[in-house]
Order: C-alpha cells, then sequence, then structure tokens
C-alpha cells in the first residue's frame, strides 16, 4: 500500500468525522440542530446529506491536486494496483448498511445517539466516494476525465436530491388537515 496516498484519506476522512461529530455534540449547532428537527430519522438524513456533499467536493478536490502531481497527494495503490475511491466507498456503505440492519443508534442513550449520528456520516462518505465513480459502473474503466464522467455527476447530484429531500422536503409530501370553521350563531356573535 503507498503509504502517503492510504493514510492521508485515513486522515483527511477521519478529521472531517471528527469536525462533524465536535460540531454535533461542543457547539450551539447541535442544540438547534435537535431543536429544529426533533424526529430522529430527519437528523439523520440530514447528517447524511451534509456528509455527502462535503465528502463529493473533499474528494472531487483531492483528485484534482492528484491529478496535477500536487504533493502529497497520490493515487492509493496496493501491490503496484490502483485502488479507486469507489472501494473505499463501498466498504462504507457496507459497514454503514449493517449498522442500519443491526440497529445503532435506535435507543435513547447518549452512545446510541452518537453511533446513530456516526452512521449516518459514514453512510453519506460511502455513498459520496461510490457515486463519484458512477461512470465505471456502467463502463469498467476509468472514466473520470472523460465524458462519461458526466454521468458520475448526474448520479451525484440526483442521490444530493433525494437525501436532501428526505431532510429538508418531508413535511412537503404531508398532508395537513384543513381546519374546520364552526359556524354557530354564538362564535359569530362573539367575534
Amino acid at each position: 500500500m503507498q503509504p502517503n496516498g492510504t493514510w492521508l484519506l485515513l486522515i483527511i476522512a477521519a478529521i472531517c468525522v471528527a469536525a462533524m461529530l465536535v460540531l454535533l455534540y461542543l457547539t450551539e449547532a447541535g442544540r438547534i440542530l435537535h431543536e429544529r428537527i426533533p424526529d430522529r430519522p430527519r437528523r439523520r438524513l440530514l447528517l447524511a446529506a451534509t456528509s455527502f456533499l462535503v465528502a463529493f467536493v473533499g474528494v472531487r478536490l483531492v483528485v484534482v491536486l492528484v491529478y496535477f502531481h500536487v504533493p502529497p497527494f497520490g493515487w492509493v495503490t496496493i501491490d503496484g494496483m490502483h485502488v479507486h475511491h469507489l472501494v473505499w466507498g463501498i466498504l462504507l456503505l457496507l459497514i454503514s448498511g449493517y449498522g442500519m440492519v443491526a440497529e445503532w443508534g435506535t435507543r435513547a442513550t447518549p452512545i446510541s445517539l452518537l453511533a446513530s449520528r456516526l452512521v449516518s456520516i459514514i453512510y453519506g462518505v460511502g455513498a459520496a466516494l461510490t457515486l463519484d465513480e458512477f461512470g465505471m459502473w456502467l463502463n469498467i474503466r476509468d472514466s473520470t476525465w472523460t465524458f462519461q464522467g458526466r454521468e458520475s455527476i448526474d448520479a451525484v447530484v440526483l442521490f444530493a436530491v433525494l437525501l436532501a429531500a428526505g431532510a429538508w422536503g418531508a413535511p412537503l409530501w404531508t398532508r395537513r388537515p384543513r381546519k374546520t370553521r364552526r359556524r354557530h350563531a354564538g362564535t359569530r356573535a362573539a367575534r
């Protein structure tokens, strides 16, 4: 394994996850998030959407730096073979999927809340790493810098919209009951 590419990727990912968790636990942002979005599934969707967008932008930036040979950035290789970030994304999706199936983070304890947030962040990062190379799903070749790379951008945009709609748009899809007006003679006289 190439030490600087692999370790740099792990360090950047750990810093991003730690920064998000610190923001949620040690700042006013966590309290505001809890007050404004009271139900846990929507908070998890918001965290997944945020980590998805941050990871996607971060990965694109790192790929550009590697492409233009900016040290210390380099491709992650194992025994001379380039390991695409699609692989790391699939691994993170498997881990977060297992966590969701095993119902990590569904209790009302502080550790469970931390697990819930961590699984959401891991899911968003894994989805970004995987969808960034969506063009490779269809065309099994390196398509990052070709026209087929556009497929990856389209997939990322569609998935980001899905996550954002789940986090912010759910109230728009629920039907609100109409307010009924009482038409009694007594209530009209009181007005």
